[in-house]
């Protein structure tokens, strides 16, 4: 038996760590590497074949990073709170390779995996906003993007069944029936709704659905609860840690490296702040997204808050979700940070 065992929990990868309890008839005690108690210890050499089809997609280069730091910037592994240290990751891989030196090395992406998606990505969204809104000159892959949607969909029994939307009282507080979407003909532009056509804006917590109206101190707000079913959703919070590399062949991993740049920006589309005036083409690109994936058969997308903490969901359906109760809330407190433009 090797001097040392590892450890589902040292990776910070779902589908690994799925693949080390169900798959590799796990061994019993306490990792060699992370320390944490456990039942799902396996040999690292177990995993290398895993790891080798992961770092075939990244060649030697002088002025490339260490393993540890590609790893942790490409797919979000061992970025968990027991394997910080580089030195024990480092060991880690020298262990699931048997190759000391492979770690000793600074890598880069191989050239052959560098993708175009997201300079395209970028070009279409100066079209959308700036050109042709609905004829566009330049082609949308939709078929490999409604592949990579099919990465991203939210497993239901992480998010929570009661979701939140506030209104800035102005005069008398609203009742519950004026809590959910707008009105057709009142439904403006949105991150993920073109004008006219409503969806549901939910946050996760009260806080976080009074954050997203942009209140000022003082300010009163009215903040209903909604029931949301089981629903089908793609996550847009952080691609890079939805998606596993170990759960796709060699080919793949390589193509999927090149496609993550892109699933990021299309997250921060929902996310990004815009000022009002520029919402009506700011918001266009997200709202295409948004379509499209609705298209697909999705109910809704879940993305990051750009003004709090928490997470938001956009359901394309509003009739979906239940209204539960209204309660009120007092703005006590509004924080601005700032900083200097480069």
């Amino acid at each position: 038996m090797p001097e040392r065992l590892c450890c589902a929990e040292c990776f910070s990868d779902d589908f690994l760590r799925r693949h080390i309890a169900d798959k590799l008839t796990p061994l019993t005690g306490e990792c060699g590497y992370c320390h944490v108690e456990t039942s799902t210890l396996v040999e690292p050499t177990v995993l290398r074949e895993s790891f080798e089809g992961l770092l075939s997609i990244y060649e030697p280069d002088a002025n490339g990073r260490p393993l540890p730091a590609l790893l942790r910037g490409d797919w979000r592994l061992f970025t968990g709170s027991v394997m910080r240290e580089d030195p024990a990751v480092k060991e880690l891989l020298a262990d699931i390779l048997d190759d000391g030196e492979v770690v000793r090395k600074l890598y880069a992406p191989s050239e052959k995996d560098k993708g175009t998606s997201l300079a395209h990505w970028d070009d279409l969204r100066v079209e959308m906003m700036h050109g042709n809104r609905w004829f566009l000159k330049q082609n949308i892959d939709y078929d490999r993007l409604r592949e990579l949607l099919n990465y991203l969909i939210v497993d239901p029994t992480t998010l929570s069944s009661t979701w939140h939307r506030a209104r800035i009282i102005s005069d008398d507080p609203y009742p519950l029936d004026k809590m959910g979407a707008p009105p057709l003909k009142k439904a403006g532009h949105g991150r993920a709704n073109p004008a006219g056509i409503p969806y549901l804006y939910l946050g996760s917590t009260p806080a976080t659905a009074v954050s997203e109206v942009r209140p000022h101190t003082g300010d009163v707000a009215c903040v209903a609860d909604f029931a949301v079913p089981t629903m089908k959703s793609v996550d847009l919070r952080d691609p890079r840690a939805r998606i596993s590399p170990f759960e796709l062949n060699d080919d793949e991993v390589g193509q999927m490296h090149a496609d993550l740049p892109l699933l990021e920006r299309l997250g921060e589309e929902l996310t990004r702040p815009v000022l009002p005036q520029g919402a009506p083409f700011e918001y266009v690109p997200s709202q295409h997204l948004c379509e499209f994936i609705k298209s697909c058969g999705f109910d809704g997308v879940v993305y990051r808050s750009s003004v709090s903490d928490g997470i938001n969901v956009a359901l394309f359906h509003p009739d979906q979700a239940t209204p539960l109760r209204v309660s009120q809330y007092d703005v006590a407190k509004v924080e601005v940070h700032v900083f200097a433009q480069p």
